[in-house]
């Protein structure tokens, strides 16, 4: 197969890879499931597509399309190729805002796609949770909706037209056909005509639809995805003379690429939803109670229903983001209800708020409704869209696991049901997760189940099948919005019955006679059992590392905190910093999720000593830039950067360091050595033949420029010029952390930040402290950095407090002492080193605490207008708050700032300066920042803390930007 492979290659215009790494990447998606393909296909163009399915049938194979890899049922995992169309096939056509449709490829983004047809007052309804990453053709195969399906449904009732390739290589088109035309059709010899001939031969039998209408879900359930929608296209014509005209969307929405492939999509589109809107958060004691409320608020038309239960109210307590998102909880409700109401007037969205709530305290439903309007209704969405990968934030081994989580039923029925389905899991002693769309009569509900152990797997299976009784009792369907895949396929005849599940087969056979289109899903499933992620009784190996994963119970567990749901694939579109370097190349490869599944993988399995020592993990790891966008954004907290830091350690171990690596982690030593003759080492980098011979030696790119050194350090400054400073003695008091970027290669902004706070009459005071190891750390000697967490953590604890602070002008350094060191440092010091942190602050966040404490005056600073451009750190994103950088920027009272919305800068410490990785850090700087740069006008001051941040803007736009503590010290009225 081999040989077979490498001539397929050869022929495409696209990619072909059937290395183990990329398979192993491909072998999960957001499911339990795992299985490796044969080989992974990225199609550039149709003939690329027509060539793979001319490959799958001489070769016995299959093609396994996959848009974004977050199906939930096992869509996308099986043993053929894997056709990833998300890289190439990613463009909108056609918008045609005269008849309210546009055309587009499979792999744009639902996001990216409205963002593109607003202007245009168009707009795209289902929105899935996933929708910044989610794309239109896996939504059409999986007929995804969303928490709005109440008011805009599912994909299929927006799909206009298909166009792909069946199994024979025919080109096709499908879309509505008039009576005379679907007769015209059935009468055709081709593929495409024995089709058209095969559904009409089926349903023409009146017993047949009659047989359907019986076993099919109730047609009152918006959400059904059972089987094929054959339900739907028997009661249009030609079978029902006054159904709708006959459309095959209705058949290909849902069938999870198992008839087609699919190459463009045709879609309606809608006016732009209603302006005014609202939620009402309506705190419930329990889940009945808030179900019961649900039948109240779907009385009164709302966009959405959505379910919290208290499981997830209490993951969103440590999760960075999530804190930030849930202000408008109070106490520890059992459930919040959260209902979405919308208005074209302010006054009546209103009144419809009063009335809805008047009615629920009348029927002594919940306790607490706050109504959230403007940008507080993106906050809660933001918190229940999180709750897939908060779940997985759960400690130890038992997770909220995907097997029952998509059962719908009518919505008047629900109450009495989710009774039914908790009664049936007590019987276990198994508890649930509840959450999501109430107001469409479905609740993804995830029994905790520990799938590591024998006893998980029995129970995956039992659950699965007593919940398929009972949803069969209520005439409901299995599948909601996620998909029969290979997790529900087993329990389709069992819910449509035999009859119609032949019916069901006779049609995959005639449309895939070979069963080349992702076998093994919707029909002839393997059982729901096989080819799970975890094996019962899998290897649980002890790793001993260097930094403390106790918190997860193990680094290996760490990783396994990814549960697939792909928030780091969104689009720089979508705002957030994670992850960049996907965002730049587009390859699954560089995502998180990746990076944490070839982790996962090789520690499981690893029959070496050092686990780490792996060329399959170095690889997928080596475009990760350490930003810690992951440790925020990243719904399961996964630290990919602190992964890194530990496995560059652990292979560096094994292996040996290279010499760039070295200078590049001992970037502090080499400065101080450089600061004894910055005239040495200026002009090294100034000439241009030993500037070259300097930075090959450092391994870094030729066209990066490197920074000069200033004539003094931070330090010498400080020394020889304190007691001319005129609050020395002042009685407000901090702790200036002279940091090893500042201290060397920025010293006029550490003279500036000095100068700054004592204007604002603060004493300063320098604590003499080692290096801060962000250097050490990024490069992967993490043992070193060790050494230097302890020292500064016995030097500092005792010595600074959160009423006089360690304060940072760097953000990445003085972050560090807070992220890093408390899991860093030796066990003894863990304690020390949690106060340390905790009185560790960017210069911005004590600036806004000072300035809210009255203890700086706004006056002090000029009332002069001026327009400025923030770039935020990543770190800052991540562990602190941009809010604190825009609060701090606008203390000038004219001063008018607007954040550049971007995510990393692309330079990401000493990233952007290595050969290997310069191309990378130059596009991921083009995603958003350097635009915005290039597009302010010459008045417009360029902000950013961060000193690669502005170094990256120097070389990426020509501009100069500067620190905060430069701008409020030119703003001084001095």
């Amino acid at each position: 197969m081999e040989k077979a492979l490498e001539k397929l290659a050869e022929q495409l215009n696209g990619d072909l890879f059937w290395d183990e790494t990329l398979r192993t990447v491909y072998a999960t998606d957001a499911s339990a499931y795992r299985e490796l393909p044969l080989a992974v296909a990225m199609p550039k163009d149709k003939s690329d597509i027509l060539q793979l399915i001319q490959f799958a049938n001489e070769n016995n194979t299959s093609l396994i399309p996959r848009t974004a890899g977050t199906s939930l049922a096992g869509q996308v995992v099986g043993a053929g190729i894997v056709v990833d169309v998300s890289k190439y096939f990613n463009q909108i056509l056609e918008v045609n805002p005269e008849e309210n449709w546009v055309r587009l490829q499979p792999g744009v983004i639902r996001d990216d796609l409205n963002r593109h047809i607003k202007s245009e007052g168009m707009f795209y309804g289902p929105e899935t949770s996933t929708a910044n990453r989610a794309m239109i053709g896996g939504m059409v195969g999986n007929n995804s909706c969303g928490s709005n399906s109440v008011v805009y449904g599912s994909a299929r009732e927006h799909l206009l037209e298909v166009t792909g390739f069946l199994s024979d290589g025919s080109e096709v088109t499908f879309g509505t056909l008039t009576q005379e035309e679907f007769n015209q059709k059935k009468e055709e010899s081709s593929l495409e005509g024995q089709i058209y001939k095969q559904i009409h031969d089926l349903l023409q039998p009146e017993e047949v639809r009659a047989e359907i209408a019986k076993e099919f879900p109730k047609p009152s359930i918006p959400r059904r995805n059972t089987g094929y929608a054959v339900d739907l296209l028997a009661i249009n014509q030609p079978f029902e003379p006054q159904g709708e005209e006959f459309n095959f969307c209705k058949l290909i929405a849902g069938s999870e690429g198992t008839l087609l492939f699919i190459t463009e999509i045709k879609v309606n589109t809608l006016p732009l939803p209603p302006k005014d809107k609202a939620l009402v958060c309506i705190h419930c004691n329990d889940i009945h109670e808030s179900l019961l409320a649900n039948l109240v608020g779907i009385k009164y038309e709302p966009h959405a229903s959505e379910l919290i239960d208290n499981i997830i109210l209490e993951c969103t307590k440590e999760n960075i983001e999530q804190q930030k998102n849930r202000f408008f909880v109070e106490g520890d409700p059992g459930a919040i209800l959260v209902v979405e109401l919308a208005a074209e007037h302010d006054e009546a969205l209103d009144k419809k708020c009063e009335a809805m709530i008047a009615e629920l305290k009348k029927e002594k439903l919940g306790y607490h409704y706050p109504v959230l309007k403007g940008g507080d209704i993106g906050k809660i969405w933001t918190l229940r869209k999180a709750g897939l990968g908060l779940l997985a934030n759960i400690p130890g081994d038992a997770k909220a696991q995907p097997v029952i989580e998509d059962t719908a039923v009518d919505v008047q029925d629900l109450p009495e049901y989710i009774r039914e389905f908790n009664e049936t899991l007590k019987k276990y002693n198994l508890s649930c997760v509840h959450y999501a769309h109430a107001g469409s009569g479905e609740l993804h509900l995830r029994p905790v189940l520990n799938m590591k152990t024998e006893e998980g797997h029995r129970m995956f299976r039992v659950v699965a099948e007593e919940i398929s009784r009972l949803v069969k009792k209520y005439k409901g369907s299995l599948s909601g919005e996620h998909g029969d895949g290979r997790l529900r396929g087993e329990f389709i005849k069992e819910q449509i019955g035999e009859k119609n599940y032949e019916v069901v087969k006779e049609i995959k056979k005639i449309w895939d006679p070979k069963g080349i289109f992702n076998p093994g899903k919707i029909t002839d499933t393997p059982k729901m059992d096989e080819c799970l992620r975890y094996e019962p009784n899998q290897p649980d190996p002890e790793i001993k590392t260097y930094f403390n994963w106790d918190k997860s119970q193990g680094v290996l567990r760490a990783a396994e905190l990814c549960n697939g749901s792909g928030d780091c694939r969104k689009s720089e579109g979508s705002g957030g910093t994670m992850c960049p370097s996907y965002m730049a190349t587009r390859n699954e490869k560089d995502t998180t999720r990746a990076r944490a599944n070839i982790l996962r993988e090789v520690l499981t399995h690893s029959d070496k000593i050092n686990k780490f020592d792996s060329e399959k993990i170095k690889e997928v790891l080596d475009l990760c830039l350490s930003c810690k966008g992951c440790k925020s954004e990243c719904p399961s907290n996964v630290d990919m950067a602190r992964l890194k830091a530990e496995f560059e350690q652990q292979y560096y171990d094994a292996n040996g360091m290279p010499l760039s690596k070295r200078m590049m982690g001992e970037y502090a030593l080499n400065m101080k050595l450089a600061s004894m003759v910055p005239w040495a080492y200026n002009a090294i980098f100034k000439g241009s033949l030993t500037g070259k011979i300097g930075k090959s030696l450092m391994g870094v790119h030729e066209n990066r420029s490197m920074p000069l050194m200033p004539g003094t350090t931070m330090e010498s400054w400080f020394k020889k010029n304190r007691s001319k400073l005129k609050n020395q003695k002042s009685d407000k008091k901090l702790y200036l952390f002279f940091d090893e970027f500042t201290n060397y290669l920025d010293a006029e902004i550490g003279i500036t930040a000095i100068k700054l706070l004592d204007a604002l009459g603060y004493q300063v005071i320098h604590p003499e402290l080692e290096q801060s190891g962000r250097a050490l750390i990024s490069k992967g000697m993490v043992k070193k950095a060790k050494k230097y967490a302890n020292i500064n953590i016995e030097k500092l604890h005792g010595t600074i407090s959160t009423a006089e602070p360690l304060v940072g002008l760097e953000p990445s350094t003085i972050l560090t002492l807070r992220d890093e060191y408390p899991d860093l440092c030796n066990s003894d010091l863990i304690s020390k080193a949690k106060e340390v942190a905790d009185a560790c602050l960017t210069l911005e966040e004590f600036i806004v605490r000072e300035v809210r404490r009255g203890s700086i005056d706004p006056s002090q600073f000029t009332t002069e207008g001026k327009k400025l451009k923030v770039h935020g750190h990543c770190h800052q994103k991540a562990l602190s708050s941009l809010k604190t950088l825009e609060e701090t920027l606008s203390i000038p009272a004219n001063y008018e700032v607007e954040m550049i919305p971007s995510g990393c800068c692309g330079m990401a410490g000493s990233f952007g300066y290595e050969k290997e990785h310069f191309d990378t850090s130059m596009k991921v700087g083009e995603l958003v920042l350097f635009p915005a740069v290039r597009n302010a006008d010459k008045e417009t001051i360029i902000s950013a803390p961060g000193t690669s941040c502005r170094h990256q803007i120097k070389d990426g736009t020509g501009k100069h930007a500067l620190h905060p503590v430069e701008v409020l010290y030119s703003a001084l009225i001095k």
